[in-house]
C-alpha cells in the first residue's frame, strides 16, 4: 500500500497564492480520483496576514472556476512542518528562502517551487501586489496538474516525485 504524500503550499501571507493551491490541487486531486494518495495544506512565510481569511480575490477566482475553497485562515510554517511534510512548495525565490529559513537545511531537500514540475519553472506572480487573481489561477492550475503528473508517475515506478 502507498504512503500518503504530505504537501504543503506556502507563500508569503497566505491567504492568496498558496490557499488557491490547496484549494486547486485538492480538487484536481479528488478529480484524478488521488484524494487518498495526497494530502495538502498551505502556511505563510511571513507574519503579515496571520489569522486573516484568504484574500476576496482568491475566493473569488476558485468560485468562478467552481472550485471550492478549503476552509482556512493563514498559519505561519513552522520548523516542525519541514519534519512533518514531504513537500513544501514555495510559489517564488523569496518563499523559497524564507522556507528554508524557517525548517533549516535538514529539510532543504524538500523545497520546491511549484512551476518547478514543470516544462517552464518560473516564479508565481503575488496577486496582492498584480491585483491579476486569474493569471495567478492558470499559474497556479499549471503547477498543481504537473504535480499530480509526477505523483501518478512515481507511484507507477515506485519511486519519489522528482521535479523537472
Amino acid at each position: 500500500m502507498r504512503r500518503e504524500l504530505k504537501i504543503i503550499f506556502i507563500c508569503h501571507g497566505n491567504i492568496c497564492r498558496s490557499p488557491m493551491a490547496e484549494s486547486v490541487c485538492s480538487a484536481f486531486a479528488a478529480e484524478r480520483g488521488m484524494s487518498d494518495r495526497i494530502s495538502v495544506s498551505s502556511a505563510a512565510a511571513r507574519t503579515d496576514e496571520i489569522g486573516s481569511p484568504p484574500h476576496r480575490g482568491t475566493v473569488e477566482a476558485l468560485a468562478r472556476r467552481g472550485i471550492p475553497l478549503i476552509p482556512h485562515r493563514a498559519r505561519l510554517l513552522t520548523r516542525e512542518d519541514g519534519d512533518k511534510y514531504d513537500l513544501l512548495i514555495g510559489m517564488d525565490d523569496a518563499n523559497v528562502r524564507d522556507i528554508l529559513r524557517i525548517v533549516g537545511e535538514r529539510n532543504a531537500g524538500k523545497v520546491v517551487k511549484l512551476l518547478d514540475f514543470t516544462d517552464s519553472p518560473r516564479p508565481i506572480a503575488d496577486p496582492w501586489y498584480t491585483g491579476d487573481f486569474d493569471r495567478t489561477f492558470e499559474d497556479i492550475s499549471e503547477g498543481c496538474r504537473a504535480l499530480l503528473d509526477r505523483v501518478e508517475a512515481a507511484d507507477e515506478r515506485g519511486k519519489k516525485i522528482r521535479r523537472t
